[in-house]
């Protein structure tokens, strides 16, 4: 089969269009400014997977509920306002190839719209009682935090270890796909052993997914983001890692020297990027990736089969063979 993201779905097609609806409605407002910019919010939101990893974790333990739809619709509000201040703090412009909110509005306006969303998350699950949801969700939105700040305090002396960059992916990219699958989990009643299963689940397959990203720097695949553009950050990503760890020391000090004076030279960027793939990073990604994976199936097994646990697995898949 076709990993599209269509076959993936067909599961949960219904409560997806149901939840596009909903979604819509969770996101109006009586200020025709704010109005006019949710709905452009939501005319370019993306593939939707993290709303489908709660679907069909919900799926998978049990049943879809209402309670499923607003812990959807709570994931989508709190990572999306995270993604407004995150374009404000990155002075981007471009978000999924369309003009980010501060690009068209400006900064002030785009940093409000991002408390309105968070706001509006809050009371979504408060008006709802659903304290368990917001405490799972907010526990996530709080490790993004953390694992952005971790990474830029250690981005200045390019002094990362293995250990530290796992435990910034983690926070930066595991956190929310881990509470997807747990507010899945939750929506459903599930024991309390099944939502740590499915949290752990969801855990790993956000780890994986960042190592992939890793990745497209060095052109592994054919689509993706610009070549390069980690190093051109100064982010440390494992491929890089691992490289630096294999040299020795006046190779590594050379290379740290490129990254931190002259990562702005497209031909000095093409030296490191020659470079990891000579010290075998891609391919040690490439193994460390697959085995995040290996252990996500693992753990998804436990779980009774079903057309869920089937999309699930298809999903994971889609994650780390994606072009972009």
């Amino acid at each position: 089969m076709t990993l599209s993201i269509q076959n993936i779905q067909a599961p949960i097609a219904a409560e997806m269009n149901a939840f596009e609806q909903k979604f819509r409605q969770f996101m109006k407002s009586e200020v025709m400014l704010l109005d006019q910019i949710m709905n452009y919010i939501v005319r370019r939101k993306g593939k939707q997977l993290r709303p489908m990893f709660v679907f069909l974790t919900a799926g998978v333990c049990g049943g879809i509920t209402e309670s499923t739809h607003r812990g959807a619709a709570l994931i989508e509000l709190l990572h999306t306002a995270t993604l407004v201040h995150d374009d404000v703090v990155d002075d981007s412009n471009y978000r999924r190839g369309f003009f980010s909110v501060n690009a068209l509005w400006k900064n002030k306006i785009a940093v409000l719209v991002g408390d309105y969303l968070l706001s509006r998350g809050l009371l979504l699950s408060v008006d709802n009682s659903e304290f368990d949801l917001l405490r799972i969700v907010s526990t996530a939105v709080r490790e993004i935090s953390e694992g952005e700040l971790l990474q830029i305090e250690k981005a200045r002396r390019l002094d990362i270890t293995e250990d530290v960059y796992y435990e910034i992916i983690r926070q930066k990219t595991a956190s929310l796909i881990s509470a997807c699958c747990a507010v899945g989990a939750r929506s459903t009643d599930a024991p309390k052993e099944v939502i740590e299963n499915a949290r752990q689940f969801g855990e790993k397959v956000g780890i994986a997914f960042q190592i992939k990203d890793d990745l497209f720097d060095y052109g592994e695949a054919e689509v993706g983001k610009p070549l390069g553009i980690d190093i051109k950050e100064k982010k440390m990503t494992l491929p890089l890692i691992y490289a630096l760890n294999k040299s020795g020391y006046g190779e590594k000090r050379r290379i740290i020297n490129l990254i931190k004076n002259e990562s702005d030279n497209p031909k000095r960027v093409a030296e490191v990027i020659d470079y990891v793939k000579r010290s075998g990073g891609i391919q040690y990604a490439t193994e460390v990736m697959s085995r995040y994976v290996k252990e996500a199936l693992t753990l998804l097994y436990t779980f009774p089969q079903s057309e869920y646990r089937d999309s699930l697995e298809q999903l994971v898949q889609y994650t780390i063979e994606r072009s972009k």
